[in-house]
């Protein structure tokens, strides 16, 4: 099939950004007895270590059990079992049971009063933004076009199928028309939007959710586990993230433009009070955060009777004939839900047409030259050349962690290009090189939000 993607803004921008960059099958929702969307969640999880081993990393959580906590130690266990088991036992690392002595050795900044033990299990952790542009490299690998800064601004459809949609170019203003035998819509919180501009038979789908986290100095906050806390009828993770915690997420209606969506004072105050029930010690103030991010889910309204509660599951339909809709889901599941959208699409493929095509195997690693199976061959070739190169071992070790394989020809470029620089520029400099070579950045605002640090820092 000849594909092309048009993206209004930049690549990842809207919401896929501003996730808790987890992987995971979501434990929670194990008391919303949601077991398929958390199978379905595990089994993408061990998909996507094999597929971007350099993008998805294990990460242990610690689930601390209080003497008035809402769930209390054998319900947790028995979560723990089903989860392990709804993995099928695929997990880095199986669920281990805490004492209390041993939960505050691997803790030591929790809060003590009530403390009865913990629960240890394993997830996994990502650079989100990332993920979204290797999917994209791959896409661009197999032959689609991929346009960012581009704005779908008006779609002609009649006698319930589209006929064409217009485009316009948001950095030089031309607008061109696109003609297509198939039209897919994936455009998040913004679904409701497009829809009505599309039908006017358009049914609103959607309850939009406000997910808000604030970022923190690892010096404030020092763990080396994920923390889960409990708090009322939310989980708020407290994530170690390189020199970062990543404290979130809120959950909110939301009825504002998603673009408009940001941290209030009343977002802020909330997450803090949870830290400061959980790390009293530490006495975090809002002086402590060195910035926050916000986005929106774009959950599926199923009528439940608070956010949390409502569904992550996904929902794929056909408002025109030959317009596909995909709305809702997990950050995990993207790739079984691309797949079941394509599946979507081709049911209305003439049947010669279908057998002209064959499927796409999208349990491949998203980059060829990244994989699980070569990644340590990759590592001793790292070590075995650290000292052909000028850059530090240190900043040499950040960029085998963000890019493996590629990460040679990123050093070939330092070398050559930018080695006069101090150490820590032709890093930057040297990512910037390959961001704009190769994830289509075409602007500083563009490439801030993929680099580890703070952005107000790196500002």
């Amino acid at each position: 099939m000849k594909v092309a993607l048009f993206e209004a803004t930049d690549f990842a921008e809207g919401t896929s950004s501003r996730s808790s960059k987890l992987i995971h099958g979501g434990i929670r929702y194990l008391e919303n007895f949601d077991f398929r969307l958390v199978f379905e969640a595990l089994s993408e999880r061990s998909k996507l270590f094999r597929i971007a081993p350099h993008l998805v990393h294990p990460l242990r959580f610690v689930v601390p059990i209080f003497e008035n906590s809402r769930v209390g130690y054998w319900k947790m266990l028995a979560g723990m079992w089903l989860y392990d088991l709804l993995a099928l036992m695929d997990t880095p690392k199986m669920h281990e049971d805490l004492s209390r002595e041993n939960t505050l050795e691997r803790i030591p900044s929790l809060q003590k009063d009530g403390l009865v033990g913990a629960m240890e299990y394993s997830d996994a952790y990502t650079d989100d933004d990332r993920l979204v542009t290797e999917t994209l490299r791959d896409a661009h690998r197999y032959g689609a076009h991929i346009f960012n800064y581009c704005r779908v601004e008006n779609v002609d459809q009649s006698n319930q199928r589209v006929q064409s949609v217009t485009v316009k170019d948001q950095l030089t203003g031309e607008s061109f028309i696109v003609r297509a035998h198939n039209y897919l819509s994936g455009v998040g919180p913004w679904t409701d939007q497009f829809g009505q501009s599309v039908t006017e038979d358009w049914k609103k789908c959607l309850r939009p959710t406000k997910g808000v986290h604030l970022v923190f100095e690892k010096s404030r906050i020092p763990i080396e586990k994920a923390v889960v806390m409990a708090v009322q009828t939310r989980i708020i993770f407290v994530i170690p993230r390189h020199e970062m915690v990543i404290v979130g997420t809120t959950d909110t209606d939301y009825q504002d433009d998603p673009a408009n969506v940001r941290c209030t004072p009343e977002d802020t105050a909330y997450l803090l009070d949870a830290l400061n029930q959980y790390f009293p010690d530490l006495q975090i103030s809002e002086d402590d955060i060195i910035s926050n991010y916000a986005g929106v889910r774009p959950l599926v309204e199923d009528g439940s009777s608070s956010e949390g509660k409502t569904s992550r599951e996904h929902q794929i339909w056909n408002p025109l004939e030959n317009m596909t809709c995909v709305a809702g889901g997990k950050y995990t599941t993207y790739r079984l839900i691309s797949k079941q959208a394509i599946d979507k699409v081709l049911k209305s493929f003439p049947f010669e047409r279908k057998m002209d095509l064959s499927r796409s195997d999208t349990d491949k690693p998203l980059n060829p030259l990244i994989s699980k199976d070569v990644l340590s061959r990759d590592r001793d070739y790292f070590e075995a050349h650290k000292r052909d190169y000028t850059l530090s071992p240190e900043y040499q070790e950040k960029l085998f962690f963000r890019h493996a394989g590629e990460s040679e020809g990123i050093l070939k470029v330092i070398q050559e290009k930018y080695a006069h620089y101090p150490c820590e520029e032709a890093y930057w400099l040297g990512e910037a090189h390959f961001a704009i070579e190769e994830t289509r950045c075409l602007t500083i605002k563009d490439f801030l939000p993929h680099s580890p640090r703070s952005r107000k820092k790196v500002c």
